[in-house]
């Protein structure tokens, strides 16, 4: 019986995480056969739960709405996810996500079982966070629900935004996707007044509702959105670009580079071009150099010549000859 009723369990916990089963799937994932699969969901709908079927090559199984679901099914690796995710929230730059996933977090706990709750339990009270909440202006949580969901059903978005130097302008455009950094949310549209696509930091713009009409996606501007933003917000935005060839594997070169700084792309195992950005060439040097990495420049010929005026200043700095 006990075997049984966990076999229930998990295959309600499978039904709820995927949207639809072939009978064969499921009784893969028991460990049973498709009849001990169908007598199972007959238990289901004896137990009040929505178990909707279908018959053909495309058929299979699929939980209805409505049902009285328990409150968690997770496994221990799902809840140690969970937990860990829930950590990890107030790094997102969305105000007051620390207090909130505090909250779920308890919450979590407190609907577990036994076991799970001493794992999630000693996971949280002995795990101390080095990192620290991102600086700078986070995003409403509720901005970024009514995008998402202006992004799901093809509705046109209206707001204002305030550019870098603080000029608000009104804007009109077609919400497609929203990228996510560590620190900041990125909203990519097609913008109807500027006939092209853009990128907008989600906590410069503020939603001026009626929104719509609704209208038909367009192709977007690149299969990656999330390197096409990482290249818009740390080269395009920038008076003076810059490739080099940086003298280190893609991997380690990652750690020191952020999404918001360059992009990097392999060339061989010890090697990698960084592509970036910056206001001036001082500043682009500077950035170089801190990295802490050897490197060549690859373009534009006018930073390989303001190095240099820069090794010969700080060598007469040095008294060097």
């Amino acid at each position: 019986m006990v075997e049984t009723s966990a076999r229930l369990l998990r295959l309600l916990s499978l039904l709820q995480a995927h949207r639809e089963w072939s009978g064969a799937d499921l009784a893969a994932r028991l460990g049973v056969t498709p009849r001990t699969v169908r007598r199972d969901v007959d238990k289901l709908r004896g137990l009040g739960y929505p178990v909707h079927s279908s018959t053909g090559t495309s058929g299979g199984y699929r939980l209805g709405a409505g049902a009285e679901l328990p409150p968690l099914l997770l496994d221990d690796d799902e809840a140690v996810a969970v937990a860990v995710g829930l950590q990890a929230a107030a790094q997102l730059g969305v105000r007051g996500i620390d207090e909130s996933s505090g909250r779920a977090l308890a919450k979590l706990e407190q609907v577990l079982p036994h076991r799970l709750r001493r794992r999630v339990g000693a996971l949280t009270a002995y795990t101390v966070p080095m990192a620290r909440p991102p600086r700078g202006p986070a995003v409403d949580p509720a901005t970024i629900t009514e995008l998402a969901h202006a992004c799901r059903d093809h509705q046109v978005l209206r707001f204002s935004y305030r550019a870098h130097d603080g000029e608000e302008s009104r804007r009109v455009v077609e919400p497609y996707r929203l990228v996510s950094t560590a620190r900041r949310w990125y909203l990519v549209g097609w913008d109807r007044d500027r006939g092209d696509w853009r990128t907008y930091r989600a906590d410069r713009l503020t939603p001026k509702p009626p929104h719509g009409p609704g209208f038909t996606p367009r192709t977007p501007p690149a299969e990656d959105l999330a390197a096409w933003v990482s290249e818009g917000v740390s080269t395009r935005v920038y008076a003076e670009r810059a490739t080099v060839l940086l003298h280190a594997p893609v991997e380690e070169a990652a750690e020191r580079v952020s999404l918001s700084t360059g992009t990097l792309e392999g060339v061989d195992e010890r090697s990698c071009l960084l592509r970036t950005g910056a206001h001036s060439l001082d500043l682009m040097s500077v950035h170089l150099v801190m990295l802490g990495i050897d490197f060549e420049v690859r373009e534009p010929v006018e930073l390989a010549a303001h190095l240099r005026s820069l090794r010969d200043r700080l060598g007469r700095a040095l008294g060097e000859p």
